[in-house]
C-alpha cells in the first residue's frame, strides 16, 4: 500500500511539473527562442570576426615581410610607401612594428624631423605595446636632444622613470646629458650619481656616466670665478725713500774758479 502511494505522489508530482513547463513555454516561448537565436549569432560573428582577424594579421604580416625586403633590396622609397600603407590598414601590432622600421629609415636618411614624428606618432598609438610606445618616447626624446631645451626633455622622459620601467636607466641617463647641456650640474649630477651604484644599469651606461662626471667637474672649475690677487705692500725703507728722491744740482762758488777753470791767485 505504501508503494502504491509513492507511486501515485511521483505521477501527480511529474504532472505537475510537466504543467509548469507548458504554462513557462507558452508565456516566454518568443524569449527563449530570441535568447538561442541571440547566443547563436553572437558565436556566429566571434567565429566570423576572429576569421577576418586571424587573415588580417596574415596580410599584414605578408605586407611586412614584403616592405622589409624593399629595404634590403636598397629600394627605400618604396619599402617607406609599403610601411606608410601597413600602418593605415593593418591591425594594431603589425602596424606598430611597421612604424619602428619606418622611424628607423628616416634617421638612417637623416629626416630627423620625420623620425620624431613617426616615433610620436607610436609612442601615443593606444593600440600599441606599452614596451613599443616607451621606447619609441626613448628615441624621440634622443633625436631632440640637439634642438629641444631642457624642460621639453624632463617633460617627455619623466613618464619612463622608475624603478620598474623598462628603459628608467637609459632615460635617467639622456636627462642627465640634457641637465649637462644646459648648464643645470646639480640636475645632472641628481640623474647620473645613482647610476654608478645601481646593480641593474649597464656596464656601458655606468662607462659613459663616469666620463659625463668628469666633464662636469671640469666645466664647473673651469666656470668658477678667480680668486682675487692680493698685492703684498712692505714698508717703506728710509735707503728706498732716498732713492726715490730726485737729485739735488750742485753749484761752485765763482771766487773759487775762474771763468777758464784757473785758480786766482792772491
Amino acid at each position: 500500500m505504501a508503494e502504491d502511494n509513492d507511486s501515485l505522489m511521483r505521477e501527480v508530482e511529474s504532472e505537475i511539473r510537466r504543467e509548469r513547463m507548458e504554462k513557462i513555454w507558452q508565456r516566454y516561448n518568443g524569449l527563449i527562442v530570441g535568447g538561442v537565436l541571440a547566443f547563436l549569432v553572437a558565436v556566429g560573428g566571434y567565429q566570423f570576426f576572429h576569421h577576418r582577424q586571424v587573415e588580417a594579421a596574415y596580410t599584414a604580416g605578408a605586407d611586412f615581410l614584403a616592405a622589409g625586403n624593399l629595404s634590403d633590396q636598397k629600394k627605400q622609397d618604396d619599402a617607406d610607401k609599403a610601411y606608410a600603407a601597413i600602418i593605415a590598414d593593418s591591425p594594431a601590432g603589425v602596424a606598430s612594428l611597421a612604424k619602428l622600421r619606418l622611424a628607423g629609415a628616416e634617421v638612417k636618411a637623416g629626416k630627423t624631423k620625420e623620425a620624431i614624428a613617426t616615433f610620436d606618432s607610436l609612442a601615443t598609438a593606444s593600440g600599441a605595446d606599452n614596451l613599443l610606445r616607451s621606447f619609441a618616447q626613448l628615441q624621440a626624446s634622443s633625436l631632440l636632444m640637439e634642438t629641444a631645451d631642457y624642460s621639453e626633455i624632463e617633460n617627455r622622459l619623466k613618464p619612463l622613470l622608475g624603478d620598474d620601467a623598462p628603459y628608467d636607466r637609459s632615460a635617467r641617463e639622456l636627462l642627465g646629458v640634457a641637465a649637462y647641456k644646459a648648464k643645470k650640474y646639480d640636475e645632472a649630477r641628481k640623474h647620473l650619481e645613482p647610476l654608478l651604484t645601481d646593480p641593474l644599469a649597464a656596464q656601458d651606461i655606468q662607462d659613459r656616466v663616469k666620463i659625463l662626471l668628469a666633464d662636469i667637474a671640469s666645466a664647473e672649475v673651469g666656470s668658477a670665478p678667480a680668486p682675487a690677487v692680493q698685492s703684498e705692500a712692505k714698508p717703506a725703507t728710509p735707503e728706498a725713500t732716498a732713492a726715490e728722491k730726485p737729485a739735488e744740482p750742485t753749484t761752485k762758488s765763482d771766487s773759487s774758479t775762474t771763468a777758464n777753470g784757473a785758480d786766482k791767485k792772491p
